[in-house]
């Protein structure tokens, strides 16, 4: 079979009165710079939805800032836990240096802080599971830290009196 011959040669285009048959309308002069695809064999280009792709990307976003700032909010939450921890070491080893005792306490071990009904603070060796009969009002059990501050070990009327001292 014979090939069909073009209608026209490239002579033919050269020639300045020579009228491309092909509609100026449905031909690109960049094709390279269509946003689809201008051939058969083209690969496929899907227009995509900016403001789908800016959705997803502000959710994401707004996502990844929460989790940021939950994350900050549990650091904040645990400083203010130490933060009042250090309070009451603070105060309780303050109230014990002023009670009255009458031995020298050792680095790492427990005493017990009591309450007399005048007011005085005792710091006692003795635990209040020792006593027959209790003669005082059990604070907290402490246990002397090697910076000598106190730890409360175990709490008695403690909660009743860090509510008074915060009072004050």
């Amino acid at each position: 079979m014979d090939k069909p011959k073009p209608s026209f040669s490239l002579s033919d285009l050269q020639n300045p009165d020579f009228e491309n048959p092909i509609d100026k309308d449905k031909i690109a002069e960049n094709p390279a710079f269509l946003p689809y695809a201008h051939q058969v064999g083209s690969a496929v280009i899907k227009p995509t939805k900016r403001g789908v792709i800016k959705a997803r990307a502000l959710s994401a976003m707004e996502e990844q800032t929460q989790m940021q700032l939950d994350q900050i909010k549990a650091q904040i939450d645990l400083l203010a836990q130490q933060a009042r921890g250090l309070q009451e070491r603070a105060l309780i080893s303050q109230l014990i240096y002023e009670a009255e005792m009458s031995f020298e306490p050792l680095i790492s071990h427990t005493y017990s802080l009591y309450q007399r009904k005048n007011g005085v603070y005792v710091l006692s060796m003795i635990a209040p599971e020792q006593w027959n009969k209790l003669p005082f009002t059990f604070i907290a059990k402490v246990k002397l830290l090697a910076d000598h501050t106190w730890q409360v070990v175990e709490k008695g009327d403690f909660e009743q009196f860090w509510a008074q001292a915060q009072a004050q």
